[in-house]
């Protein structure tokens, strides 16, 4: 099954960084961001990529095209007409396909610009800019079982702000770290589809997020993958220093590779 993800938006949020790089290229640990969703899936055994390009990707294009060699140790024979010789390697085995999907070409329309990459057969989507620890075996083992067109995780983000602990007569018990907000479930990404959802997609103006999920939904197609584990998307500098420390100090919840 191949893996999906769209990695072609602005990241106006972030511009500290995205104004220099593409946002599924901002590091954490000194490695991309998009490598850690790609290093998710690959402990899987999913290691077949499409990623959607859009704004700058020609240095998500750079980072692949030297990937193999920034992961080896190579000896350079400039005596012996620039010889090139790896001794050994440590890059995954990943196939990587790099698809130009246009500079404003909507979350849809991106996802129909690689329909021909995927073929007849059912497929993963994420976003390029978010971490988790959620299984990607139960997920499309959830999507097999069900058999409807489309599977969404759904998540429970954690409040902005902590919360005061208040008895009735407002004395204070304590302090929660950033409970969850309201009880809503939102979409945290990590799609599993089959093709047919290809139809529901009208062309580059076309906002996954609206009318194609909003009629796979009317359509009872759409089912949700509740994920109570860790989720953390990347839409500003406090959310990558948070993601950092947690990367740095060894606690990241995500690496389950």
């Amino acid at each position: 099954m191949k893996v999906v993800i769209l990695a072609g938006g602005f990241g106006t949020r972030i511009s500290e960084e995205s104004h220099l790089k593409p946002k599924p290229m901002i590091e954490i640990g000194e490695r991309p961001i998009l490598w850690h969703i790609m290093k998710t899936y690959s402990h899987y055994g999913f290691n077949d990529f499409i990623i959607c390009l859009g704004y700058k990707g020609y240095c998500i294009k750079e980072y692949f095209a030297h990937y193999f060699l920034h992961e080896s140790d190579v000896t350079f024979d400039f005596t012996n007409e620039n010889q090139r010789i790896i001794h050994n390697h440590s890059a995954e085995p990943w196939r990587v396909t790099l698809v130009n999907t246009g500079i404003e070409t909507m979350t849809g329309g991106r996802v129909k610009r690689i329909s021909r990459y995927i073929g007849d057969e059912p497929f993963m989507l994420t976003y390029g800019d978010g971490v988790a620890d959620i299984s990607i075996d139960n997920l499309v083992e959830y999507h097999k079982k069900h058999g409807k067109l489309a599977t969404v995780s759904s998540i429970q983000p954690a409040g902005r702000f902590g919360a005061l602990d208040l008895d009735a007569d407002n004395l204070i018990h304590g302090f929660k770290e950033k409970p969850k907000g309201d009880g809503a479930w939102i979409n945290g990404g990590f799609f599993v589809m089959q093709p047919e959802v290809f139809r529901y997609i009208d062309g580059d103006t076309t906002v996954l997020e609206r009318e194609p999920l909003e009629r796979l939904a009317s359509d009872g197609q759409l089912v949700a993958y509740k994920h109570t584990g860790f989720w953390q998307p990347m839409d500003s500098m406090r959310d990558k220093n948070q993601l950092e420390e947690l990367w740095k100090t060894g606690s990241a919840p995500w690496k389950v590779w």
